[in-house]
């Protein structure tokens, strides 16, 4: 588990927030216009007649019709915005919500349209009949006009793409990649250090409950070791991240046995900062949230009123290449130690089971008539044996073929009841090391969806 800082914490806040970039380009346009409306140069001077060669009547028109017509793009893109929300919390998850709201296309439209109506109304409100036009003013007004046109006709191209199932899919598999690769140390790399029977009892610690609900979003580790060691305790973190905590139920426990009991109310509540809660997920160190919305959008896909298989395939597809990204790291609980190297801290973690079972669960259970998803899910399954030599991971494999097996209906015709046993057995073939068979086929028939 990486180490984060209250800062970057912070930083992913504001990423989800929609107001920030148009609310500060606002400030920052009213600012420059009531400076660069001081600038009146003579209608005669050669740079008056170059910035701005009309008069006040002229600036007044144009800087009316680029305020209404700003005003009146930000609420079509307002309403754009909107309507692809509920596209994708109807069609798609409503887990990928967050997904629009941090997109930073919609910010730097939604920025540049509020600082050109500010900057155009506060112009328009320094015109003086008695005195030159403000040209400087005047040439920004006109280019952030059309800047304003551009951004627009660039952000309905950009939602068009957004709105694709395809887009929305990559989007979510880079997020997890980003995050398995930042916070899981790879096989190459030499393996953090374990629980062992040389830590502190976890029996014999204190409990320390939530005083909140929400998930777990992220575990600042640097600041719980840093807690744990003025303390000289040895913390236990009873959750991790994407996990749902409920007042009064365990967070963490600690071991202090020489802390009396307001040293301990102290470091229990500096391990409750240590583990950020919120209203909702977020993927900064929970990898598996892009699990959840990969594995949302293909039940989705294979619900009655869309029934769309092949999205769900797709999506299959897209988990398949982070779960073999996992197997080249070192998953498990990791004890992380201070600078002397005393023991600190335990953070758990998810391991492959967890992964498995979340990805196949649904999916199989829903796609269980449809051939079409079972050997998707085998296929994802092959992928994963083939890389991986791990025993208990390839245990792990073999049970989810069990499972999807079990899951086959006796109404399925005989054809496809073959395709899907055929690919379990190439699943098989690529736990015991016979990866080229597992593969090889008449005409890509096993890799094609």
């Amino acid at each position: 588990m990486g180490r984060r800082t209250s800062s970057t914490r912070h930083v992913e806040r504001s990423q989800a927030v929609v107001w920030l970039w148009p609310g500060v380009a606002g400030a920052v346009a009213l600012a420059a216009a009531l400076v660069l409306a001081q600038v009146r140069p003579e209608e005669s001077s050669t740079v008056s007649r170059l910035a701005w060669p009309g008069g006040n009547d002229a600036a007044s028109t144009m800087l009316q019709a680029i305020a209404a017509a700003s005003i009146s793009v930000i609420t079509l893109t307002f309403s754009l915005t909107v309507v692809a929300l509920q596209l994708a919390s109807q069609q798609f998850s409503p887990r990928l919500l967050r997904d629009f709201m941090r997109d930073p296309w919609t910010k730097a439209v939604l920025a540049v349209l509020i600082a050109t109506f500010a900057f155009s109304l506060t112009v328009l409100r320094g015109l003086r009949p008695d005195r030159p036009p403000p040209a400087a003013a005047l040439l920004v007004a006109f280019v952030l006009g059309i800047a304003s046109m551009a951004a627009v006709l660039g952000f309905i191209s950009h939602l068009t793409r957004l709105l694709r199932v395809d887009t929305m899919m990559l989007s979510v598999h880079d997020e997890a990649a980003r995050a398995i690769d930042t916070f899981y140390p790879s096989l190459g790399e030499p393996e953090p250090r374990r629980p062992d029977r040389s830590d502190p009892d976890w029996a014999a610690g204190t409990g320390v409950p939530a005083t909140g609900s929400g998930f777990v979003r992220t575990v600042d580790v640097a600041a719980l070791v840093r807690g744990a060691r003025e303390h000289g305790a040895f913390v236990w973190i009873d959750t991790r991240p994407g996990d749902h905590v409920v007042t009064g139920t365990p967070l963490a426990t600690v071991w202090a046995p020489d802390l009396d009991e307001h040293g301990h109310g102290e470091l229990a509540e500096r391990v409750r900062r240590a583990v950020v809660c919120g209203y909702e997920r977020t993927v900064e160190q929970d990898a598996a949230f892009g699990f959840r919305q990969l594995t949302d959008i293909a039940v989705k896909a294979l619900s009655p009123g869309i029934n769309d298989p092949v999205t769900a395939a797709h999506c299959i597809g897209h988990t398949a290449d982070l779960l073999v990204r996992l197997t080249g790291k070192w998953l498990g609980p990791t004890v992380h130690e201070d600078e002397e190297g005393t023991a600190r801290a335990v953070v758990p973690d998810r391991d492959l089971r967890y992964y498995l079972d979340l990805v196949c669960g649904q999916v199989r259970r829903y796609g269980q008539g449809e051939p079409t998803v079972l050997a998707a899910l085998l296929r994802m399954l092959r992928d994963v044996a083939a890389a991986t030599r791990d025993s208990g991971h390839l245990q792990e494999v073999e049970r989810q073929v069990r499972l999807i097996l079990a899951e086959v209906p006796e109404t399925m015709v005989e054809a496809d009841t073959e395709q899907v046993h055929d690919l379990a057995e190439r699943v098989r073939a690529a736990a015991a090391g016979d990866v080229r068979a597992a593969y090889r086929d008449r005409a890509g028939e096993t890799r094609s969806i």
